[in-house]
This record gives structure tokens, C-alpha cells and sequence, in this order.
């Protein structure tokens, strides 16, 4: 009896320790939490504490989009894209109106297939990002073109993924959602006027950069280029990445000019790119400031309608993995 007693004891223990390892695996990377609802048009600043683990599950609506144009594909197809002043010039691989003016061009690097999305802008308002669902939180995951659709973006890329690290800074569109630093991680600024710097998390607080004007900071890296010199070493690389992968990153040349860059990888088609590659790339097409964001299955640009370059996680097949953030072109 005694015996029997110690053994269903440990068929018990066994059970709670299955199911409570399972519970940390779901809550961990299924699981989706919302901790705010982000409205369209941006209102009032709102923060969420991480030193206070605050949750906030607000039901602001969205903003309604007021801009008359609807811009159409060359076979007449509405693309979903608005044009604030006059008509736009929509063309297979270009935007042009009297504010954004987007070129998507294809490169053969490295044996692999680069795509460079060449965006000038007349304000930095243009610069957007935005959130799966249109909410911020733990696990809240949707396709780059799907949330580019849903905002109306005329361009986009995958954004840094926040949402599949506890801890780095999260500032969108002059919102600061998350403040907690990543050790010895460099985050993207960019700031109001739309300008670029790159930053150690650990030397500067988040609130501060919210209040010198910053509208995005990204934390995911490393920085490619800086000042117009490559920043990274060849053999570095983001955790256990592979040496050559699908890759994107943003940079900028100049005034509201920017790069969004996507590279394909992982097939026998094209290779991928190291990230020293990249900086390579980047610095070559006259970026002063490049960054990398995050790369792999991610790794999508989306324009005009359509998804530009063939994202892949295995290699095997072409499809979209979901994120939790897009950097996105747009009115």
C-alpha cells in the first residue's frame, strides 16, 4: 500500500510539472496578452509601467482616415494606398504624389536577391510604424501585408518583432509603451523632424528620448552603419543566427530620405546575406545611418498592394511569417 501511495504521488507530481511547463510554453509564445488598444490616429500620449507591470486594455476606436484618393494599381486594382494632395502616379514597382515618392529596385548581391525600396518624403510624418491588431502586447501577431493593409500603407517592412522579448525599449509614433532596457543592446532613434541615431539602451532612459522628440525607437540591431562607416565586425551576428539569412533593414541617406531594405535567403535561389554583407550593401548605397531589424522568416517588404520579395522560414515554402510591428510608408 505504501508503495502504491508513492507511486501515484509521483504519477501526480509527473502531471502538475507536464502541465505547468506546458502553461509556461503557451503563455510564453501563444498565448496572446493585449496590453493596450492602439487608436489610428494617435491621441494623447499613454504609457504602460514595466516596473509596475501594469496592463492597460483600453477600446479607443480607431481614427477614421479623412484623405479623398484612393490610388489604384495599373490593372485598376485599389491597392488601399491614399494620396493627401492630387493624384498619385502608381506604377509596378513606384508611388510618386506630392508628398512620398517610393522606388522599389532589385539587386543581385552575394548570390542572393536584395530588394531596396528608395522612399523620399516631404515630411517625416510619413514615417509611420504600427502594431498587429492594432494592438500592443505579449504574442499579438498578424503578416506584414496584412497589417500594412489594414493601415493603409503604401510601403512597409517588418518592424524589430518587440513582442518576442520580455525586455528593450518600445516608443511608436511618439507613444513610450515599454521603458525597460536590454543589456548591451543598440536601438534605433528616430526622431520628429525624421532624422536617425543609434543608442546603447543601458546609457540613456526611454523617457528621455520621448522627451527630446523621438517618434520610433527600435530595439532589435546591431547598427550597420554609422556616420557612414560600417559599425559591425564580419563575424558578428545576432544571437545563433546563421551566417547568411533572409535580412532587413532601414537607413538613411539624407533629409527624409530613406532606405527600406529586404533581402531574400534560405533558398537555392538566393543565399541570404551575413549581416557584415549587409552593412556592406547598405553603406555602398550612401547610407549615413543603417540598422538591422529583424530578419529570417520575417523579413517582407510589402508595396503598392503586394507582397515585393519571397519570405520563407525553411527554405520550402514561400510564405509570411506573423510579427508583431511593421515600419510602414503612409497617410
Amino acid at each position: 500500500m505504501e508503495k502504491t501511495r508513492k507511486y501515484l504521488w509521483g504519477i501526480l507530481y509527473g502531471l502538475a510539472l507536464t502541465v505547468f511547463t506546458v502553461y509556461l510554453l503557451l503563455d510564453t509564445f501563444v498565448i496572446a496578452r493585449v496590453y493596450q488598444v492602439v487608436p489610428r490616429e494617435n491621441g494623447p500620449s499613454v504609457t504602460e509601467s514595466e516596473n509596475k507591470n501594469e496592463e492597460d486594455n483600453g477600446t479607443e476606436k480607431d481614427g477614421e482616415n479623412n484623405a479623398e484618393n484612393e490610388g489604384k494599381s495599373e490593372n485598376g486594382e485599389t491597392d488601399g494606398t491614399t494620396a493627401e494632395n492630387g493624384e498619385a502616379k502608381i506604377t509596378e514597382n513606384s508611388y510618386e504624389d506630392d508628398n512620398i515618392s517610393i522606388t522599389v529596385t532589385e539587386y543581385r548581391e552575394n548570390g542572393t536577391t536584395v530588394y531596396v525600396a528608395d522612399v523620399r518624403l516631404s515630411s517625416a510624418e510619413y514615417l509611420k510604424t504600427a502594431f498587429a491588431n492594432g494592438a500592443y502586447g505579449k504574442n499579438v501577431t498578424g503578416k506584414t501585408s496584412e497589417i500594412a493593409k489594414n493601415n493603409e500603407a503604401i510601403l512597409a517592412i517588418n518592424g524589430d518583432y518587440y513582442g518576442s522579448r520580455e525586455n528593450g525599449f518600445v516608443l511608436r509614433n511618439g507613444t513610450l509603451y515599454r521603458n525597460s532596457a536590454a543589456n548591451d543592446r543598440e536601438a534605433l532613434v528616430v526622431y520628429e523632424d525624421g532624422s536617425f541615431e543609434t543608442i546603447t539602451e543601458t546609457a540613456v532612459s526611454a523617457e528621455s528620448l520621448a522627451a527630446a522628440e523621438a517618434e520610433q525607437i527600435f530595439s532589435f540591431g546591431p547598427s550597420l552603419v554609422v556616420e557612414g562607416e560600417i559599425s559591425i565586425t564580419e563575424d558578428e551576428e545576432v544571437g545563433k543566427a546563421q551566417e547568411s539569412n533572409p535580412r532587413t533593414a532601414i537607413g538613411i541617406v539624407g533629409e527624409l530620405h530613406y532606405l527600406f531594405v529586404v533581402s531574400d535567403g534560405r533558398t537555392d535561389k538566393s543565399e541570404g546575406l551575413s549581416l557584415y554583407e549587409l552593412a556592406e550593401f547598405m553603406r555602398s548605397l550612401g547610407a549615413i545611418t543603417a540598422y538591422n531589424l529583424d530578419g529570417g522568416g520575417s523579413s517582407t517588404m510589402y508595396c503598392n498592394g503586394k507582397i515585393i520579395n519571397n519570405p520563407t522560414t525553411n527554405g520550402r515554402t514561400i510564405s509570411e511569417r506573423s510579427v508583431s510591428d511593421i515600419v510602414y510608408i503612409g497617410y
